[in-house]
């Protein structure tokens, strides 16, 4: 009996460091998906106030006038002084005051008579608009492994980390304390304002 009471113990202290081990790899291994999601469901939280995947521009030009009476002309004549390569997805003269010129993520609006041109568009967030497709599973098939893997670490990284530390800091003491405070965050906030 008191033979086993010693080889308990010791098995339990051998298991610690194999979780600390796993804990500390598996949450590197996670810093960058972290960071993606965090920075994503930050963004997305906030959809009412902001446009999260783009940016809108507005900005007011000026070419030299009169441009030619010609659409496609005078739009070739527009994006060579304004040093824009791309091809238009479409030409459209609104008025004699308007012409129209779509682009990919802009449109330039330009009195022929005055050379001004004015442009709105959107152009994407720098990192947001990527994050954001991951996030949401734009990439569906190929991107759901890497995603499913992820939250597989992350239950594997609450789980090692609720039986790292023993004794009154770890699960049986402030570890059990904290760990309910926050299952009852979601827990709370549902019996507050009701589920779905």
């Amino acid at each position: 009996m008191a033979d086993g009471e010693l080889t308990r113990p010791a098995r339990r202290l051998k298991l610690r460091p194999w979780l600390r081990a796993l804990h500390r790899d598996l949450g590197y291994l996670a810093v960058g998906l972290t960071v993606v999601y965090a920075a994503s469901g930050l963004a997305v939280n906030h959809i009412a106030d902001w446009d999260p995947n783009f940016v809108e521009i507005t900005a007011e030009r000026q070419v030299v006038a009169p441009l030619p009476d010609d659409d496609t002309a005078a739009a070739t004549t527009v994006l060579g002084e304004l040093g824009i390569a791309e091809t238009p997805l479409d030409v459209y003269r609104v008025s004699e005051q308007e012409l129209e010129i779509a682009l990919e993520a802009s449109t330039l609006h330009v009195d022929p008579r005055t050379g001004r041109v004015f442009e709105e568009g959107k152009r994407p967030r720098f990192f947001l608009r990527v994050a954001n497709w991951l996030h949401l599973n734009r990439g569906k098939q190929a991107w759901t492994g890497f995603a499913d893997a992820y939250a597989i670490g992350l239950l594997v990284l609450a789980t090692t980390g609720l039986f790292m530390i023993p004794g009154r800091k770890g699960l049986l003491g402030r570890g059990f304390v904290l760990a309910a405070l926050g299952a009852a965050v979601p827990l709370g906030y549902l019996a507050l304002v009701g589920s779905p």
